[in-house]
């Protein structure tokens, strides 16, 4: 946990890119105040703009020399031994219950992504095989568009036929 050489922290690149967006935003939103130029006002929102985007450079270089203790670090990334307690307990419950269910749904045959959508059918499935479905279709005679029934086509040929 030392400093790098020159005191400015482990994130040396982007203490030096916020300073260079600070500088460049302050040097264009100037121009922009003191400058007798008819885009002046492009300047000057160019030059906040610039100036905001320095922050993102800043909270880089903070957040990346932040120091914090292996021991402030055990509870949040899982070093802390597991069986203690109440919070051991509960672990364990949650493990065996949602194993128990993933090995329930393995052995039903269900797997990810092999679900069917909302509003449809699943596949019926005998003897671990899927099964096709054939469904009935009517004769072609009998079938008539709505175009048709709009023109008054199927009232003559039900009369002809009668």
């Amino acid at each position: 946990m030392e400093a790098a050489p020159g005191g400015l922290g482990r994130c040396s690149c982007a203490f030096w890119l916020a300073v260079v967006f600070d500088v460049l935003g302050l040097i264009i939103l100037l121009l922009g105040v003191f400058g007798n130029l008819f885009f002046y006002d492009f300047l000057i929102y160019a030059g906040a703009i610039i100036i905001f985007l320095s922050l993102i450079w800043w909270v880089f270089w903070y957040t990346g020399n932040i120091e914090v203790a292996p021991e402030e670090l055990e509870d949040d990334v899982g070093l802390l031994k597991k069986g203690r307690g109440l919070a051991g307990v509960v672990r364990r419950f949650s493990s065996r219950l949602s194993n128990g269910i993933r090995n329930s749904l393995r052995r039903n045959g269900v797997t990810r992504g092999q679900g069917a959508a909302p509003g449809q059918a699943k596949p019926r499935r005998e003897g671990g095989r899927q099964v096709p479905v054939v469904l009935a279709m009517t004769s072609h005679d009998n079938v008539t568009s709505v175009s048709a029934t709009v023109s008054g086509e199927t009232l003559r040929a039900e009369s002809q036929a009668i």
